[in-house]
């Protein structure tokens, strides 16, 4: 647990950005967990996933973003992809996945403001190509406020997707309010460094209000998506679309690029809509690191890495 935290810590640290971003080992590593750096990269990545029988949803790495102009590129980034998904004509097998703070949430002031009328335009180019957007959850301190440009975008594009954390105090509530007709909500145990009084601080507690949370979205009348590798977890929501008679179409897994991607596969092959979370972009160190502190595996491939390099 300690060097979970310390890791989510180095997430934050502008000094050890740089050290570990200038570290040409460091490349080999961030490969498996970050698609490429550009456009075509990714679509690339994009054809070889779908060609396995997976559906993809892309994120153009960055966040926390404090200058609008850096924002507007954010929201360009996000239509250059859904341009480039166009001519694949893989309609809700593409979508994309957006942080708010990379559209300028996070501004001083009208913050929230800024993101919604940025993000805007990226949720009506993605129904235009019969597809959708799913707004990724950051800290928690961002919550209400993703919440609220949630409910603004599903006035006219109602297939627009949320992300609950169950780390979260709040997310057992949060999750009975969105299981409603229609309502796309990817649960997922949660990548921040978060304080006891609003997070569960174990993994036994964090996986516990995981798995009600889960009980809650599948039993309900929403559409949910597990995000998670975690086996116990995974044969959890098998279960529960069991019990509950759900079929296929109505259900999905969203794992991430690079990290088990056999079990990827195999689900997929059972007939289970699996969803790969594919990141790409510059700006990979933020997610490089809180894939590092989500499980002990990462970090150990990420060292042994360092020490064998030539």
């Amino acid at each position: 647990m300690l060097t979970s935290k310390a890791l989510l810590a180095a997430a934050r640290r502008p000094g050890l950005r740089r050290v570990v971003t200038g570290t040409p080992v460091t490349r080999r590593v961030v490969d498996r967990f970050v698609a490429g750096e550009t456009l075509p990269e990714v679509l690339d990545v994009v054809t070889t996933l779908t060609g396995q029988g997976l559906a993809v949803t892309l994120d153009h790495l960055g966040e926390d973003v404090t200058d609008r102009r850096e924002a507007q590129r954010t929201r360009d980034a996000y239509l250059a992809a859904l341009d480039g998904l166009a001519p694949l004509q893989l309609g809700r097998r593409a979508e994309v996945s957006v942080k708010l703070s990379a559209f300028g949430q996070a501004l001083p002031v009208g913050g929230d403001d800024v993101a919604l009328q940025l993000v805007r335009p990226v949720v009506e180019a993605a129904s235009a190509l019969g597809t959708t957007v799913t707004l990724d959850m950051e800290e928690s301190r961002t919550v209400d406020s993703t919440l609220g440009v949630l409910a603004e975008l599903r006035r006219d594009h109602p297939g627009t997707g949320a992300v609950l954390q169950a780390m979260l105090h709040r997310t057992e509530d949060d999750a009975r309010t969105l299981a409603t007709p229609g309502s796309r909500v990817r649960l997922v145990k949660g990548a921040y460094r978060e304080p006891a009084g609003v997070a569960h601080q174990e993994k036994a507690a964090v996986d516990a209000a995981y798995a009600r949370c889960l009980q809650t979205l599948v039993r309900g009348d929403g559409y949910p998506m597990a995000g998670t590798h975690d086996p116990a977890l995974i044969a959890r929501f098998l279960e529960l679309v069991t019990e509950t008679g759900r079929t296929p179409d109505s259900y999905e897994f969203q794992l991430l690029y690079g990290i088990r991607p056999d079990e990827q596969t195999r689900l997929a092959a059972a007939g289970h809509t699996v969803r790969a979370y594919v990141p790409y972009g510059a700006d990979w160190y933020g997610y490089f690191m809180r894939r590092l502190a989500e499980r002990p595996a990462n970090l150990q491939f990420f060292l042994r890495s360092l020490a064998t390099r030539s």
